[in-house]
């Protein structure tokens, strides 16, 4: 039977005669097989008898092969590994030719495994990645579902802007140039598939609201979108997101919820992808001693996981963080790219980062932000200004989760959707909820992505999924 290579690794039992199917790594002295299979990091060495093993075979063990082994577990010599194979019978199953396959053992920059998207996960820090990834998805669903969660399916395809953006990809059965127009010449979406303007969602938080407000807690997870054309590190077109909702929850257990949360997933990753984390941790350590002094971070990367889950996260108004970023040498000193003059600026990456690994030395929890720079849906504070948002703040990263304690009063609702311009007819069935039996309720939203990036030490969000979606690039 076949055996994954992560368990063969992990095996005392020498002797025993294994099969193992993989791809190969490398293959050098006419020996020596490094095969690996996704299961590990790590590859598994198998020893080829190549005096009495055909040429032609050996010919065709080449970096990206895929191939059979079958042979004897024995205690490895060499430095490295424990274990090794003694091969007995070696079939390829996939030829690769090493003239043209691109993913070759060697450092290829990641601007060159984009264009690759489909191979560079058989790269050592891709495979790594994405296991961290699967695991900490796994992690997402165990939290909820171990603490009274209902995973709910929000629609892709919806009616409603819940950001209010409006940056939002269409959805349309209408041929390019041969939409029908109505009299004042506009688009008639009422001839269109769904019989209404529609657009992909980029959030799934005020459906959730809705089944919170009967199920009482509730999470998403799900593929959102946001057509915004900006080509940075933290940004995609397309990317995953983690939506709890819960019923008579404040904004205080909003917090504590986030808190507990992040440092579940976190420390469960760190338990069950130690030898990746290892690998990310020492790739990224290397990466650092390449940046200028000033650039450098102050923690590595199982010192920055650690640093979050050992640590209580810091509440914080926003009002006195201002006053800090106001009164702070970077600000005085105009080292700020954002210089801070007043409150009710919107804070940048640069101020979320500064509170967290110089101010305060720990996470932070922003609290209470002008109703001005936050969405309609939020509550609004007694003094008429502020609203009962959060925004959680990482070393390296800034920002990471953001949230609310929700409008639970009609009249208030109404009046700020009338105040932004938004339509009640669209959202009626959202306003419902307000008018029959209404509650406290509360929620936040997290970045899959950049949870995952976060959690290992990639510097772009663009290698943290699969195949990535920015302007100008739907490859693969």
């Amino acid at each position: 039977m076949r055996r994954s290579v992560k368990e063969l690794l992990q095996s005392k039992n020498y002797q025993q005669e294994v099969a193992v199917k993989g791809w190969v790594r490398t293959f050098r002295s006419n020996r020596f097989i490094a095969l690996n299979d996704g299961s590990t990091i790590n590859s598994i060495q198998c020893v080829v008898d190549f005096e009495n093993t055909d040429e032609t075979l050996l010919k065709r063990i080449n970096t990206g092969a895929a191939v059979s082994v079958k042979g004897v577990l024995a205690e490895s010599l060499g430095r490295g590994q424990s274990v090794e194979i003694k091969v007995t019978d070696l079939e390829i199953l996939g030829d690769s030719n090493p003239d043209e396959y691109p993913i070759q053992p060697k450092k290829h920059s990641f601007e060159f495994l984009r264009e690759n998207a489909h191979l560079r996960i058989r790269t050592n820090t891709f495979g790594a990645v994405m296991r961290v990834r699967s695991t900490l998805s796994f992690a997402v669903h165990k939290y909820f579902q171990e603490n009274g969660f209902n995973y709910v399916n929000t629609p892709i395809i919806t009616g409603s802007d819940a950001e209010g953006a409006g940056e939002m990809f269409h959805v349309t059965n209408f041929e390019a140039n041969k939409a029908p127009q109505t009299e004042n010449g506009e688009v008639d979406y009422t001839q269109d598939f769904f019989g209404k303007e529609t657009n992909l969602t980029v959030s799934g938080q005020l459906e959730a609201e809705t089944y919170a407000m009967a199920l009482g807690k509730v999470y998403t997870f799900g593929p959102t979108f946001r057509a915004e054309n900006s080509n940075t590190t933290r940004h995609l077109a397309e990317f995953w997101m983690i939506e709890p909702e819960v019923a008579f929850n404040d904004l205080d257990a909003n917090m504590d919820l986030s808190e507990d949360f992040i440092k579940s997933v976190i420390s469960y990753v760190l338990e069950h992808c130690k030898d990746d984390l290892a690998f990310l941790d020492q790739r990224l350590t290397q990466e650092e001693k390449s940046k200028p002094q000033a650039q450098r971070s102050d923690m590595s990367l199982l010192e920055k996981l650690q640093f979050v889950v050992e640590n209580n996260f810091k509440r914080v108004s926003y009002t006195e963080a201002i006053d800090i970023l106001r009164n702070c040498k970077p600000n005085k000193k105009k080292k700020f790219q954002y210089i801070i003059n007043e409150w009710g600026a919107d804070l940048q990456s640069e101020h979320e980062r500064f509170l967290v690994e110089k101010h305060f030395k720990c996470p932070v929890i922003l609290f209470d932000y002008p109703a001005t720079i936050k969405a309609f849906y939020m509550r609004l504070n007694e003094d008429g200004k502020t609203v009962r948002a959060m925004d959680v703040l990482f070393p390296g990263i800034g920002e990471i989760v953001g949230g609310s304690q929700r409008e639970e009063r009609l009249d208030v609702l109404q009046e700020k959707m009338i105040a932004l311009g938004i339509d009640e007819k669209e959202l009626w069935w959202y306003l419902d909820t307000r008018k029959f039996g209404t509650a406290v309720h509360s929620g936040f939203g997290l970045g899959f992505e950049r949870l995952v990036q976060f959690t290992t030490g990639m510097g772009n969000i663009r290698d943290v999924i699969p195949f990535p979606r920015t302007p100008q690039n739907a490859e693969f």
